[in-house]
């Protein structure tokens, strides 16, 4: 596939996040079962919608792509993308994400599916292995009530807003301001405690902190070891790294 005439490699270059979302947003045109969406994150509205024009004027299995209307609340415009839910989507995916790879400089682009924690590569093993290509797999996917999804996993926060960008989230309280974290890991509270080497930090200054975190983000069961939270949910648990 080559570039449309409007715009050649590298002109996007380090305006668009390398960590793209899949079946996260509804479809404006059709049901979520029978549409895949997905959404690319870009610095600003002119190569937003240079971004949107690529879409639409060189993949003729693009049924449609637009720009959010404005700003989100991290000052970033998103860039939709939907195309027909069926046994090609992951190879059509894949050859858009070649194509904003040739725009961008970016290298081994990485996607999230739905509301989980952790990005994959956008490899076409792990593109057929997530998404779902036909109507009963979207059902399964999206219906389970897994805490591998920050929406089940941080239901009973406390935080107006949580939003996930690349490999962070935010929370946001009226009377604070957002306190981000970068996501290290998520997975059984056994196998978290597990991977995260270093003693439990129990000095005032780090329980204060705790103390803060509970306050803001919700009554969960919260430890820090070394510089990860390790924020707990029943069985599950998610590592991680607070960004100063």
């Amino acid at each position: 596939m080559s570039l449309n005439e409007s715009l050649f490699a590298g002109d996007l270059e380090n305006l668009v996040k390398k960590v793209f979302e899949v079946d996260n947003f509804k479809s404006k045109i059709g049901r979520d079962e029978d549409i895949v969406v997905l959404s690319f994150t870009v610095d600003y509205e002119d190569p937003a919608k240079d971004l949107e024009n690529f879409f639409e004027m060189g993949y003729d299995f693009v049924l449609d792509a637009d720009v959010s209307p404005g700003e989100t609340d991290d000052g970033t415009y998103r860039v939709y993308v939907e195309l027909e839910r069926g046994r090609r989507v992951c190879e059509q995916i894949l050859e858009l994400v070649e194509g904003v790879e040739k725009l961008t400089g970016v290298e081994d682009m990485r996607f999230r599916y739905f509301k989980n924690f952790k990005s994959r590569p956008a490899t076409l093993e792990n593109l057929e292995t997530v998404i779902p290509r036909d109507k009963e797999s979207y059902r399964v996917a999206t219906q389970q009530d897994g805490l591998d999804n920050f929406s089940n996993f941080f239901s009973n926060s406390y935080s107006e807003n949580i939003n996930v960008l690349e490999d962070t989230i935010s929370f946001k309280r009226s009377f604070s301001g957002p306190v981000k974290f970068n996501i290290i890991d998520s997975g059984s509270k056994s196998s978290i405690y597990e991977n995260t080497k270093g003693p439990i930090v129990l000095e005032t200054k780090n329980m204060a902190e705790v103390m803060f975190l509970t306050k803001v983000i919700g009554n969960y069961n919260i430890n820090k070891i070394g510089d990860t939270f390790i924020f707990e949910n029943g069985s599950w648990a998610v590592a991680l790294k607070r960004i100063e």
